[in-house]
């Protein structure tokens, strides 16, 4: 597909592949990481504290290796059972600074598989708090890259603050509260369980800086960044009081700016592949799906017959059997279609995919793509 310069003509179906799509660097490093810790430390007890990635097909496999796991969840009972015998892999996500110190103290073997675009993030958001800069973080308070971040953001000293933001709508309300336009007990109300232990936002909303959770949609992240800096202007008189640095990661951006160019071909519809819970393949199911018919899929399971399928509804938020398009079963015409997939994605369930929807369409794809 990649000669043919990313098209594949299969009967009267054509398929489009997005030019970046699929792992990055950081997860395949932490797949690795996983595999090879599974094989150097055979017959220990050896622990994935959450998933690896967000994607089920990996952690299955990983799962199939004898991982055990542990919740991704401070001060949680399930913690009482590590001695120093055990091995810990901390997750692609990274965790929070008391979760690390638990397990430092516990004695186990740790075996960090941390992104290296997260932790860049973590020396923002560090070095915000030795500034005395309150931390405003664009992300899912409750996804675990945010909460690892936000804990970094407390410094060194434990002394810092933050706030997660997750929306426009979110950002709206916090320039208000920067204006003195918002209600300071249903601000807190709002954001009590994303912000900082003693979060006081007349007191640490003076000075702010932008971070993120590296996998969010970066023209949103650019959209708030903007209207946090036009607020604080407005309050200040200048921005000398708003700092920002960009930590949206690389490999999420190439796949956003990739699904983009796709979108302006004339396709039917568009397949994204991933996990459900996977932040950077949601957005760009989300990109998607404002521009054609858009099916979010885990893998070729999904794809039922012709007439139906498995995917994941965004506005419901779970996955929902789903009429094919009409195009989908009309074999004589030509059903022009996108796909892509996120960075948490193997290459073989994106081919699992391909082959599934060339056999709904009656035409068998060769042993290796392109032989």
């Amino acid at each position: 597909m990649r000669e043919a310069g990313d098209m594949l003509q299969c009967g009267n179906m054509e398929v489009h592949l997005a030019a970046s799509f699929g792992f990055c660097d950081g997860v395949k490093r932490a797949i690795e990481i996983a595999h090879a810790t599974c094989d150097m430390f055979a017959g220990k007890r050896i622990w994935l504290i959450g998933e690896i990635i967000h994607n089920p097909v990996v952690n299955a496999r990983l799962d199939a290796m004898g991982l055990r796991h542990l919740p991704f969840r401070i001060n949680d009972p399930a913690y009482d059972v590590l001695t120093e015998d055990d091995v810990v892999i901390i997750p692609a996500f990274g965790v929070p600074v008391a979760l690390r110190r638990l397990l430092e103290e516990k004695g186990v073997q740790l075996v960090d598989s941390t992104c290296g675009n997260v932790m860049k993030v973590w020396t923002r958001v560090r070095s915000y708090a030795r500034m005395g800069v309150t931390s405003v973080i664009h992300g899912k308070a409750k996804h675990e890259e945010s909460m690892a971040t936000a804990s970094h953001s407390l410094g060194d000293d434990g002394l810092g603050n933050y706030i997660v933001i997750f929306s426009e709508s979110e950002a709206a309300l916090l320039a208000d509260y920067l204006l003195g336009r918002g209600d300071k007990a249903e601000f807190m109300e709002h954001f009590a369980a994303a912000c900082s232990p003693g979060f006081d936002p007349d007191v640490h909303l003076a000075e702010i800086g932008m971070a993120n959770q590296t996998t969010m949609l970066k023209s949103e992240t650019a959209h708030i960044q903007s209207m946090l800096r036009a607020a604080v202007t407005e309050r200040d008189g200048n921005d000398a009081r708003f700092h920002v640095f960009d930590t949206i990661c690389g490999a999420t951006q190439d796949r956003q700016n990739a699904l983009f160019e796709l979108l302006d071909k004339q396709l039917d519809a568009m397949f994204i592949i991933g996990g459900y819970n996977s932040s950077n393949t949601t957005h760009l199911a989300h990109i998607a799906a404002r521009r054609l018919p858009t099916f979010f899929v885990k893998s070729a399971d999904c794809l039922l017959s012709p007439t139906e399928l498995r995917a994941y509804d965004l506005s419901a938020g779970e996955e929902r059997l789903l009429p094919m398009p009409a195009e989908a079963a009309d074999l004589q015409r030509t059903w022009r279609i996108g796909m892509t997939a996120g960075a948490s994605c193997p290459d073989n369930v994106i081919e699992e995919v391909l082959r599934r929807l060339a056999e709904l369409r009656g035409c068998m794809l060769p042993a290796v793509v392109g032989a």
